[in-house]
C-alpha cells in the first residue's frame, strides 16, 4: 500500500493485524486498531471489520492516547 488515506475499505489492509482491547464488550462493541507498514495507524469499528478504516500518523494516535490517558475523553461515557 503506498498511500493510506481516510475512509478507506478495512478489507483493503491486508496482512495487517488488528487489536481491540481487553475491555471490549462481549458483543464486539469496540474500535480495533492496526499498524500499518510506514507506521500510520489504521481504526475501524470491530461490529464492521469489513467496512470503513480511518488512518491516522502516529503522532495523531500518539496525542489521542495521551488524552484518553489523562482523563480528557470521560465525560463522552459519564
Amino acid at each position: 500500500m503506498d498511500h493510506a488515506y481516510n475512509g478507506m475499505a478495512a478489507a483493503e489492509l491486508d496482512g495487517v493485524t488488528w487489536q481491540k482491547s481487553k475491555h471490549s464488550n462481549s458483543q464486539g462493541s469496540c474500535v480495533e486498531f492496526a499498524k500499518l507498514p510506514g507506521g500510520a495507524v489504521a481504526v475501524r469499528n470491530s461490529r464492521f471489520p469489513d467496512g470503513p478504516a480511518l488512518v491516522y500518523t502516529p503522532a495523531e494516535i500518539e496525542a489521542l492516547l495521551l488524552g484518553v490517558k489523562d482523563g480528557e475523553f470521560d465525560h463522552l461515557i459519564h
